[in-house]
Parts: structure tokens; C-alpha cells; sequence
């Protein structure tokens, strides 16, 4: 049997949203508003059903969940190489009724460097932070500044031995100040049911924060008002 030679046509790859109900524009703008502003699920729903667009909740829910980390992958190579300072602490959040650590970092220009959600608060879960990071950013920090927590200089001695380990009082401001904005954020919510639904909520959380600071190279003709709309836009043709 002479098998066929003929090369495969060209697929253009499939997109995203293929197989969604709605277009992508108001998948998008659904997404964007849901990070950007302190709405729930039904606030949402709301404002689209005031525009004309029939959807229910949990669908909004559901897009949030499936474009936040493609939308966030998407812009991931745009993304400004973070400062050689990182500020790291936790705090805490609440899932399903228990609480939550979330170690963040932001450096001295105020970019979001990571986050995580664990269910402690030990070396384990601080190295498992900090390998997250640097593998994400392919970057390691000259100076890294804590609280007094135990665990710090062992892990950072192990991952990050050329970074100068900084502990004083009020020289963790600029991260504790930034948790500020997160609990903002989470407080419209009616919970979050999940670790991972937590750790992909404050993930993208941290990316909208960056875009809005303009930690991004995208979109940089748009004015101001309009560039976060700008670069989502922009980000969903890229899925």
C-alpha cells in the first residue's frame, strides 16, 4: 500500500475562544473588568445585561477562570525585567472558611513579582516561592528584604547566596503597603472556594496591577485612560 506524499494543508491554529458562545471582545471586557474593579461575579453580570448581553454568573466565573492565566501567559513576554530589589512578605487570605498564607514580593518600582498561596508558612513554602519566582523571571535579586521570620536566611542562603539578606524594622513597607491592595480587591468577593481558584485570582490581580503601572510593554500608543483596555485587546488576538 503506497502511502500519500502530499504535504497537510496549513492550519491556522485554533484560537482561544473557539467554541464559545460569546465573541471574544465581550469575553475579553468581561474578564478586564472583573480584574480591574472591585466587582463580583453578579456585579458583572450586571453591567453586561445593561449593555444588551445576556449571561449568566457562573459563565463569567468560568471565563475568568480559563483567559486569566492565558491572558497573563500571553503578555508574559512583554513584561519589563523586574529591579534588583525584591520587598517579600505574606499575608493572609481566607479559602473556604480557612486561612491562607500568600507570599508576595513586589521590587522597588513597585512590579508585582510573584505570588503564592500555601497552606503554611515554613521554609518549605518560602522555597517553593522563591524557586517560582526566579525560574518565572529567569532573574535574581541583588538585595531581598523580609520581616524577621526564621526561615528567610536559610532559604535565601541556599537559592540566592550572592543577595544581600535585609532585615529592619520599616524596611518592609513598600510590600506591606501593597497587601493593602490586594485585600481591597478580594473584599467584594463572596469567598474564594479553592486554593487554586485563590492562587489564580491573586496571580491575576498582580498581573493587572502591573499593567496599570506599566510594567508591560504593550499597547504604549493608546492613551492612558484606555491602555489597559488597549492591551487586553491586544492580548487576545495573541490566544
Amino acid at each position: 500500500m503506497k502511502l500519500s506524499t502530499r504535504p497537510r494543508p496549513w492550519l491556522p491554529p485554533t484560537s482561544a475562544f473557539a467554541g464559545f458562545r460569546f465573541p471574544s471582545d465581550v469575553i475579553v471586557v468581561a474578564v478586564r473588568w472583573y480584574l480591574r474593579f472591585n466587582l463580583s461575579y453578579r456585579d458583572v453580570e450586571e453591567l453586561l445585561v445593561e449593555r444588551g448581553v445576556e449571561v449568566d454568573h457562573v459563565t463569567v466565573y468560568r471565563w475568568v477562570q480559563r483567559f486569566t492565566p492565558l491572558l497573563a501567559d500571553a503578555a508574559r513576554f512583554a513584561r519589563h525585567s523586574p529591579g534588583d530589589r525584591w520587598f517579600v512578605d505574606e499575608t493572609y487570605v481566607k479559602v473556604n472558611g480557612v486561612w491562607r498564607y500568600v507570599y508576595r514580593a513586589v521590587d522597588q518600582y513597585g512590579q508585582v513579582i510573584d505570588v503564592l498561596v500555601s497552606a503554611r508558612r515554613d521554609a518549605d513554602a518560602a522555597r517553593r516561592f522563591f524557586r517560582r519566582a526566579l525560574s518565572t523571571l529567569k532573574v535574581k535579586p541583588s538585595e531581598v528584604v523580609t520581616d524577621a521570620a526564621a526561615v528567610y536566611p536559610g532559604v535565601l542562603d541556599e537559592l540566592i547566596p550572592s543577595a544581600w539578606h535585609h532585615v529592619e524594622q520599616y524596611a518592609n513597607n513598600p510590600i506591606e503597603a501593597d497587601h493593602s491592595r490586594l485585600k481591597h480587591r478580594l473584599r467584594p468577593m463572596r469567598g474564594l472556594r479553592t486554593d487554586n481558584t485563590a492562587q489564580l485570582i491573586i496571580v491575576g490581580h498582580a498581573f493587572m496591577q502591573n499593567l496599570r503601572r506599566g510594567h508591560y510593554e504593550l499597547s504604549l500608543d493608546a492613551p492612558p485612560t484606555t491602555r489597559v483596555a488597549a492591551a487586553f485587546a491586544e492580548l487576545a488576538q495573541a490566544i
